[in-house]
């Protein structure tokens, strides 16, 4: 038989061969026969292709690239930890056709993060979902060194389902194979909208904290807590729905751009890139409500690589409605090329009923081959006149409560604070996905989300 998860002891081997011939059902992992390594009791290697569950009183250490593959699941329980140390960087990919079952809760949740004493950005590698929904294939093969049976993604069915994610933390991860070639916080390929996706925080990431590839997905409640690139990057024809969801820029923490000229912000948008002249389909369109969004707002040792709270380029369409943006270094709404820019000007994209209030220019344009299609004049008009939202010269007129405090951010608005109200849910954000709810951005006033056990500040 061959085996595709190697285990600590030749006892552990022998267990595990013996379960798995006699088991009708999910196959627990057996219990290790040595003494635990540092920090944990079960090593992960190579591929689990037979339905396998995690239990909460064991931990799991990744060693190296590990693949739910052949159509199998792997059910995780709450209160679940699964670790990995530098020498590794241990990746979790759960492979097309194959699910991941992972429900925490919100007293229990299902934690991802480094096996170091010293923890750092790294540790961890990152989790990967691939699933079987469209995308428009302007990336050939997944990102960060994954092996040659496991590269293709894409197919056809957007109500593909890869299973559950819930109440799930990932902290420490990012894996850099090459320039431009990493492993982010949570990677999701073509994942299907039959996928449940809820209540997710990444944590110090190294590289971006979300990073959508395709895909029809619909998800709630997301954190982005001090990550060194994108927070939110959406790319090769994303067409989900997301609904309250955060931001929070550490000012001094960006990955190393070396010579790329690229820079770190909270939102960045793509469809294809420059050589595939932006219109493949299906087209990067992300309709998003109740964001509230941090950047470093110039505070005291900003990173020169800070760059926009949102960036939305290469033939992107958008929607983000309801939402509370602030602190962009080097601009807030940026619009990048003719074709980005047209998709505002016609209305197939906007920004509505938003709150906006940058350090940087509010509004930017740019990179236009026809500089006649939009200025950022232009853009300010049809965001603040059309689309019903609102910028401001000072960030603290937006009234929420501590935004910038980066340790213990407090996102509630204040008494008298414009986000209190005025939501509206119309067009595409008019739809039963959304939780029609009178406030801007993230936060219910009557009830804060990101104050719960299972979220983590203060790293």
């Amino acid at each position: 038989m061959k085996k595709h998860i190697y285990l600590l002891g030749i006892v552990g081997l022998m267990a595990f061969a013996s379960s798995c011939s006699k088991s009708n059902g999910p196959t627990p992992l057996p219990p290790d026969t040595k003494p635990p390594v540092t920090g944990g009791n079960v090593d992960v290697r190579g591929k689990i292709t037979k339905d396998t569950h995690w239990t909460a009183d064991k931990v799991y250490r990744l060693r190296g690239y590990v693949y739910v593959d052949n159509n199998a699941t792997l059910t995780i329980d709450a209160g679940t930890k699964i670790v990995s140390n530098k020498d590794s960087s241990g990746v979790l990919i759960i492979y097309k056709g194959s699910k991941i079952s992972a429900a925490g809760t919100a007293d229990k949740p299902i934690v991802f993060t480094s096996n170091e004493t010293e923890k750092k950005p790294g540790d961890f590698g990152g989790v990967v979902v691939v699933g079987l929904a469209t995308g428009n294939g302007n990336h050939a093969v997944l990102e960060g060194g994954v092996d040659g049976d496991h590269q293709a993604f894409g197919g056809t069915n957007d109500a593909d389902n890869s299973g559950v994610l819930q109440y799930v933390r990932i902290e420490y991860a990012g894996k850099a194979v090459n320039p431009g070639d990493e492993v982010n916080g949570l990677s999701m390929y073509t994942v299907g909208s039959g996928t449940v996706v809820d209540h997710i925080q990444i944590v110090r990431g190294l590289d971006d904290a979300f990073e959508f590839f395709g895909g029809a997905f619909n998800a709630k409640y997301l954190i982005a807590y001090n990550c060194a690139d994108d927070d939110y990057d959406f790319d090769d024809g994303f067409h989900g729905k997301i609904q309250f969801a955060v931001s929070v820029k550490d000012p001094a923490f960006t990955d190393n751009k070396g010579t790329s000229g690229d820079i770190s912000n909270n939102f960045e948008f793509d469809n294809t890139t420059d050589a595939k002249g932006y219109m493949l389909t299906p087209n990067t369109f992300p309709l998003m409500s109740n964001f509230t969004a941090i950047g470093p707002n110039n505070a005291a040792g900003t990173s020169a690589d800070y760059g926009n709270n949102a960036r939305f380029r290469r033939g992107a369409k958008f929607i983000l409605a309801n939402s509370v943006v602030m602190g962009g270094q080097k601009a807030g709404i940026v619009i990048d090329n003719d074709v980005t820019a047209g998709y505002y000007k016609t209305g197939i994209s906007g920004v509505k009923n938003t709150l906006l209030a940058s350090f940087g220019a509010n509004y930017k344009v740019d990179k236009l081959t026809d500089a006649t299609v939009l200025d950022a004049a232009g853009l300010k008009a049809l965001v603040e006149t059309r689309d019903g939202s609102q910028s401001f010269t000072d960030a603290a007129a937006i009234g929420l409560t501590d935004p910038f405090n980066n340790a213990s951010p407090n996102l509630l608005p204040k008494t008298g604070s414009p986000a209190l109200a005025g939501a509206k849910f119309e067009g595409s954000i008019n739809d039963a996905f959304f939780t029609k709810v009178a406030f801007l951005g993230a936060i219910d006033p009557a009830s804060d989300w990101t104050k719960a056990t299972w979220v983590s500040w203060n790293r």
